[in-house]
Formats: C-alpha cells, structure tokens, sequence
C-alpha cells in the first residue's frame, strides 16, 4: 500500500485569538490533483504554508510523503515544490540563471541543472525566452517559469497556492494545461488553491471546501454537486425583505431540499425543477411577492458552496490571516 503524498490529523494553526487552520484532517494519495477551494481568508494559504514548513503547526501533525513536516522539515523540503501567490523571482536575473540558481540551492550538479532547466523550460513552453530578463515577462510567463523552477529538484509534491490569480482567462487556461500536463506527465502530486469555481472544477480529482479554517465538504467535483440533489431554480424578487420572506415560505412548505437568498435572489434546489416552478410561483403570488425573474440550472459548485458555507465564494481584500502568513513566509526566505 502506497505511503499517501500528504496526511494531516487535527492540523491546527493559531495567531493569537484567531484560528486560520481549525483540526483540519485529510489524506491525498500520490499522483492526485488535490484542490482547496474557499475565499481569500479561508485558511488555504496558512494550510499549504503550514505542509511546506513555512510556519509550524499549532496543534496536530502532518506527513508530506510520509515525512513529519514539524520533525524533519528539511527532508521535506527535499520532496516538495511550492508556488507562492506572489512572485518570487529575481528580476533582474534572466529565466535560466533563475532556474540555474534554484538548482543550486537544491545542489543539483552543473549537468544536471543544465539538463533539468532544459526540460522544465520546455515543458512550459519558456525555452525561447530563456535568455530574456524576467523583468521583461508578462504575468502569465512569470507564472509559468515559477512553476518551472517548483520543479526543477523533481519534487514528488508540488504546492500551488492561486496559480492563476490575476491573469487573463486565455493565460489561465495556458496555466491549465501546463498544470495538466505536469501532473500527467511528470507524475507529480498536485495540491492547489483556489477561489474560482471553474478552475476547481477543471483541474482537480477532488476539492476540498474550506471556509473559517475547516473543511465544510470533501470529494470529487461531480459527486459535490450530484449530492445537492436535482436543479437549481433561481427566482429575483425586488428586494433582500421579500427574498427572506419567500426563503422562509419555501423551507416551511417542504417542497425544496435546500433554500438559500443572498440580496434579492432565492435560490432553490428541487428535483425535477422544471415542473416545480410554476408550483414555486403560485407559492410567490400567494404571498404577494413580484418575481422579476427565474433561473433554471444543474448544480454548480458555486450552488455547492453556498449550500455548505451559506455564503458564496466572492474576491476578498487580503484578510488579517493572509497577512500575518505573508509576513512571517517573508522572513523565513
């Protein structure tokens, strides 16, 4: 039986009175493409920084490739790769003499680092700006020659905290591939971070739903929204009174498995939603509530968020956690 890539029992992190990790516990086998998906402030970060022993662990314990990551940090190093959400690179330096100098810091040979950076930068399609200052590169290849250099030691894991933040939908479907292949080709255990739904939903083998530190929900994509059960009807009204209103009227009559309202939208989920909704709309009129407008739709996982969270997954400001996690990574480069 094969030693899991990473494994957390009751993993924990404090900053004073704030829990950003709350006794997480999850299992990722080797080879799978792993996805945290949650708002900024959620925990992802302050998790992946814990398995890479950027900062230690409150409480509980962790294994990276069957390595505690708190008892012989350095060996896990050995074994990982990380992708930071801000960029790390050296500017002024070009793409191969960063890669060159991760390779000495990892004390890869000069002919190794020579054919390593070969096929990393190949892999990420970067072979011809090689030479190019990286002060020069756009978002999207800075992105990819960080996840180049992640890999230039052949790490059995490799972290990937929001590697498509901030880049335009055609570069992060570029990312996409590359993080495809990587995983496909190079055999790499991937875990990654993530706010957007698609991007879960493409990538990953199974999501974890992490919001306030802990994980709300925990399997692959299509069994997360099968279990919601039916469709999804989605009902304006004219405003967030007469949604709560209607929301409470839904969950009494019994005909919904799940009702939530965020604004002035009701969202309903109901098997066989197609012929409910005039049922639903008759229940509307009768409480003299104007619906403006109606949606019909399979599940998503934004539907499966909400359903587990109460709230939907929305672009934050950095929080108070990201903060302190940001600065204390900071200081251990």
């Amino acid at each position: 039986m094969n030693t899991p890539a990473i494994e957390t029992f009751d993993l924990t992190r404090t900053f004073d009175e704030l829990v950003a990790v709350d006794k997480i516990s999850l299992k990722i086998e080797q080879g799978e493409l792993f996805g945290l998906l949650g708002p900024n402030g959620a925990g992802k970060t302050t998790l992946i920084n814990m398995l890479s022993t950027m900062i230690p662990p409150s409480n509980g314990r962790a294994e990276v490739w069957g390595i505690d990551v708190r008892a012989n940090p350095s060996r896990v190093r050995q074994n990982i790769g990380v992708v930071f959400q801000g960029t790390t690179l050296d500017d002024k330096l070009t793409g191969r003499e960063n890669l060159d100098l991760h390779g000495r810091l990892y004390g890869l040979s000069k002919n190794l680092r020579k054919q390593r950076i070969n096929e990393v930068l190949e892999l990420v399609e970067l072979d011809d700006k090689a030479e190019i200052l990286v002060k020069t590169y756009s978002g999207g290849m800075m992105r990819r020659l960080e996840i180049a250099r992640g890999l230039m030691h052949h790490p059995r894991v490799l972290f990937l905290d929001e590697p498509t933040l901030g880049l335009d939908p055609q570069t992060r479907n570029h990312i996409w591939d590359y993080i495809r292949r990587l995983n496909r080709d190079e055999n790499v255990t991937i875990m990654l971070t993530t706010h957007y739904m698609e991007e879960a939903d493409q990538l990953c083998e199974r999501i974890a739903i992490i919001d306030h530190g802990s994980i709300k929900a925990l399997d692959t994509p299509e069994n997360l929204k099968n279990a919601l059960g039916g469709d999804v009807v989605g009902l304006g009204t004219e405003n967030e009174s007469q949604a709560s209103v209607l929301s409470d009227l839904y969950n009494k009559n019994g005909s919904a498995g799940n009702v939530h309202y965020k604004d002035s939208n009701v969202l309903i989920t109901i098997q066989d939603g197609t012929h409910q909704i005039p049922h639903l709309l008759k229940l509307a009129a009768e409480a003299d509530i104007t619906i403006l407008s109606v949606d019909l739709h399979r599940p998503t996982l934004d539907d499966v968020f909400l359903s587990h969270t109460g709230r939907d997954i929305r672009v934050e400001e950095t929080s108070d956690v990201d903060r302190i996690t940001y600065k204390l990574q900071g200081r251990r480069r």
